[in-house]
């Protein structure tokens, strides 16, 4: 394989913070990596030196002259008359561009109804990530160094993503992912970096293997850090529970994997936290009868709803966007009355509602004095009594950033923040509108062993499947004519409700045009069965490399070592072992290419 960028002992620090320590790693055609790590631990910057928009103070990366790099920033840099056609599709005519299905395909599910004749300095900021989007998508690069391509995007449009990209990456295109999103990471990547104390450890697989592989990283090493440890511990149970439709399972490791979660319980004791719930709720949280609500053009978000929503309940809503999610939250707080019907609350609610916006916290104050100033001791649902200080540790607020001013934290700090005020409250109901925005996934998981034990009726607006599965145990979706219908089979059968209605030309109507119709041939499960066969195929691909180097190294040994009989026996050993081994892994190679080629 072409290799398209190398990095050699890449050392970069802002001030006194290192954040890249003599990193070494290196990209050939056709791999796909999803790059994690906490905010702030520095995979944009690590990105920005990559592609040779950021310099190391020392070290040095080297990239194939030859191969086109498209990156796709966090901001968005556009000319300033630009419109979408000229950014899109450089200008053309639209019987142009349109002749080719894939260009057409890229436009239609991105960015649906947009004229592509406006200015795109008329455009709302999540139409303006997905023009940049889709240029970086149409432009052919050899390379792409996306940088949360899943901002603005509806679960659909996440699920077409995820089906483009392997589709390229079958083609030979390479991918730099960088994601909070971890079912996403999971359908498209081959293997992960984890950006950490100004290093990058590399895993192989998609996200569910690199869980697997730090887990039994942490175990083997018997590190101190026991919170992350058992965090860690919780997911992997949790993945490895989980019906085959919530992830692509990791086909190696299975009995380590065993091993380290067999004693580990449930992530959630249901039937406790429903008693509990109910002791603290009574019978009745929500009741709606009839309810509709409709916006000034006309679009009906709500048709005559009926729902009863109970305690203890855990309810996930999806739908595209525009289709009401928000405005549904807001009935069931109050905010907004519905226009028919009526939404009947609980006597004992004791409601907290995380919005999308940003914007109850006074920018003059110190992290722990905001903190503090709510409370300072808090019983958790668990009954342990914890510090405000402790909780802001689990949360990521630890020595210099406990007194920094909030005016001065980041956005994923500042969400971070917003989330923990919240549950200092000791609500009894929450409702959580893409509670996952800006969060790293090293912060969501807190969030989630928070939840496994927190007894009360949640309901999540959210496109992030992972989060959803593993927080809910229902969901719902809005499908954007008024109806709120059950899916029994979770995010999975929306797609294919999606899917259907396309197929039959009976579309379900998109109030805002960000989302897709899932990947585009065979049916849900002959989709996940191909994507998991490409991601094996290229894990099955770089461990024949490996044994390959290996064998030869074996090789150069016995002819160096000829007159020492004893290493020769232990040679001729690891060598019978490694050709073994290679032949296991030609057969399987052989198999997965049979399954990607059909």
């Amino acid at each position: 394989m072409a290799n398209l960028v190398n990095a050699e002992k890449v050392s970069l620090a802002f001030g006194t913070r290192i954040l890249l320590d003599e990193v070494s790693l290196g990209l050939d055609a056709g791999d796909v990596v999803g790059v994690v790590g906490r905010n702030g631990d520095g995979k944009t910057t690590l990105l920005e030196v990559l592609v040779g928009e950021r310099e190391p103070d020392s070290g040095q990366v080297v990239r194939n002259r030859s191969a086109s790099i498209g990156h796709l920033g966090q901001v968005e840099d556009f000319a300033e008359s630009a419109t979408v056609r000229d950014v899109v599709v450089g200008g053309r005519a639209d019987h142009v561009w349109a002749a080719d299905a894939a260009k057409r395909a890229v436009v239609t599910h991105l960015l649906g109804t947009v004229d592509l004749a406006r200015n795109v300095a008329e455009l709302s900021g999540g139409e303006r990530r997905r023009v940049s989007l889709a240029a970086v998508l149409l432009a052919g690069h050899d390379l792409l160094v996306l940088d949360e391509p899943t901002n603005h995007l509806d679960v659909e449009a996440v699920a077409w993503l995820a089906s483009h990209l392997n589709l390229l990456q079958s083609a030979g295109t390479a991918m730099l992912v960088v994601s909070h999103d971890r079912w996403f990471l999971d359908a498209v990547c081959t293997r992960v970096w984890e950006v950490h104390d100004a290093r990058v450890d590399a895993y192989d697989g998609g996200y569910a293997a690199y869980v697997l592989a730090r887990a039994e990283r942490v175990r083997q090493a018997a590190a101190n850090e026991s919170r992350r440890q058992n965090l860690l511990r919780k997911e992997l149970a949790w993945l490895r529970r989980g019906p085959p439709a919530r992830t692509s399972k990791p086909k190696f490791r299975i009995d380590a994997a065993n091993a380290l979660i067999r004693d580990e319980p449930p992530a959630r004791d249901s039937l406790r936290l429903r008693e509990f719930a109910t002791a603290r709720l009574g019978k009745d949280v929500f009741d709606l009868h009839e309810v509709g609500y409709a916006l000034p053009d006309g679009r009906t978000l709500l048709d005559r709803l009926d729902w009863s929503i109970g305690p203890g309940d855990r309810i996930g809503i999806v739908g595209v966007n525009g289709s009401g999610k928000t405005t549904l939250l807001r009935l069931l707080e109050g905010d907004v009355t519905p226009q028919h019907g009526r939404v009947k609350q609980g006597r004992t609610l004791r409601l907290g509602h995380l919005s999308q916006d940003v914007t109850q916290l006074d920018d003059s104050e110190q992290v722990l004095e905001s903190v503090q100033r709510l409370q300072r001791q808090v019983r958790l649902a668990t009954g342990r009594d914890s510090s405000a200080s402790s909780l802001l540790e689990d949360f990521g607020f630890s020595g210099q950033r406990l007194v920094t001013r909030i005016g001065e934290l980041s956005g994923g700090e500042r969400r971070r923040l917003q989330f923990l005020r919240l549950l200092l409250s000791e609500p009894n109901v929450l409702l959580l509108d893409e509670p996952t925005n800006d969060l790293d996934i090293d912060t969501l998981t807190v969030i989630e062993d928070y939840l496994d034990d927190w007894p009360g009726t949640l309901v999540v607006v959210s496109h992030d499947r992972w989060f959803l599965e593993r927080t809910c145990d229902v969901q719902y979706a809005l499908l954007g004519d008024g109806s709120c219908v059950m899916l029994p089979g979770g995010v999975e059968e929306y797609l294919e409700r999606r899917r259907t209605a396309a197929a039959a030309g009976t579309r379900t109507p998109r109030p805002t045009p960000s989302g897709g119709d899932g990947p585009p041939r065979g049916g849900a499960g002959d989709a996940a069965r191909l994507r998991q066969a490409r991601k094996d195929l290229a894990r099955v691909e770089s461990q024949l490399a490996r044994v390959g180097t290996r064998i030869a190294e074996l090789h150069d040994l016995l002819a160096r070592h000829a007159s020492d009989y004893e290493r020769l026996v232990a040679l001729g050993a690891d060598l019978d072992a490694e050709l073994a081994r290679q032949d296991d892994l030609e057969a399987q190679w052989l198999e997965l290419a049979e399954q990607v080629g059909e």
